[in-house]
């Protein structure tokens, strides 16, 4: 073959050249959600609040928000209420302290963002609700979060490597054309298989009927986490945008980041919360 041959298109599913910043910036964020979850509390809230408050800022920079910064102003307001709610358990006043700021940023957005701009709030406040209740449900709230990380992690790492080494058919061209069939299956097997390791050891051996339903729950979590990323990737490409932004090194910003993880941990406290109430979704989980 000629040196001026273009190498055969099959070998383009190794590049790597993302992988260096990924690792690096991913290690550094890992030890920081396992660190603030580990010590729970007020620095968890916190950490994950300082997420939310980027995400609503990286959201009104995509949509092209004219007023950005008086409605970040707006929403940031909402956003500390609500954790200042949350802190003391007063669901109500945290749910009417979003809504009023959301509809406050309405009013203030142009006609054709007037929906785009408080779901920004809604998206960003979902940023660390879920992640809030999670942790603290009764029993399981630690091993709750810890088996969410693995799962959307886990799901996270090996589509992205699934999708390199394996290649083949795309999932969604039109909205992510990275992603394939390949790297979505071994993602959320993976993420499966690493959520289930992980809550056998936090936690009793399952019974085999609640073995087969952690199989089952880390399967649609990841699905889950999976189609976060394309809901995001899809509001991206509406408004023809690639990153949120530049935030996080091999990433892009933290919406980008944290996509799956906020689909998933607001599938989890659903589930959870159906089946054992809001208090303890961690029971309605994994018993």
């Amino acid at each position: 073959m000629s040196d001026s041959q273009p190498l055969p298109a099959a070998t383009k599913r190794y590049s790597f050249t993302d992988l260096g910043p990924r690792v690096v910036s991913g290690l550094v964020l890992i030890a920081l959600a396992l660190g603030t979850a580990w010590r729970g509390g007020r620095i968890f809230l916190y950490f994950w609040l300082v997420a939310a408050v980027l995400i609503l800022w990286e959201w009104l920079t995509v949509i092209g928000a004219r007023q950005r910064v008086l409605q970040f102003v707006v929403g940031l307001i909402g956003l500390l209420l609500a954790a200042h709610f949350a802190l003391r358990r007063m669901p109500d006043f945290l749910f009417l302290s979003v809504l009023f700021a959301a509809g406050t940023m309405a009013s203030l957005a142009e006609p054709r963002r007037r929906l785009w701009a408080p779901l920004g709030l809604v998206y960003a406040t979902l940023a660390f609700l879920p992640a809030w209740v999670l942790r603290n449900s009764v029993l399981f709230g630690p091993a709750t979060i810890y088996w969410l990380f693995a799962v959307v992690w886990g799901t996270d790492i090996m589509a992205y490597f699934g999708g390199r080494l394996i290649g083949g058919a795309k999932l969604w061209p039109q909205v992510s054309p990275s992603k394939t069939w390949a790297g979505f299956l071994t993602g959320i097997s993976c993420g499966t298989l690493f959520g289930l390791a992980l809550l056998a050891a936090l936690t009793d051996a399952p019974s085999p009927i609640h073995f087969l339903q952690t199989i089952g729950l880390g399967l649609l979590t990841g699905v889950v986490a999976q189609g976060g990323d394309l809901v995001e990737s899809s509001i991206k490409r509406y408004f023809g945008v690639k990153d949120a932004s530049r935030l996080i090194p091999g990433h892009g910003g933290v919406m980008d980041r944290l996509d799956g993880f906020i689909a998933a941990a607001l599938l989890a406290v659903i589930v959870g919360s159906l089946r054992a109430g809001v208090a303890a979704p961690g029971i309605g989980l994994f018993r």
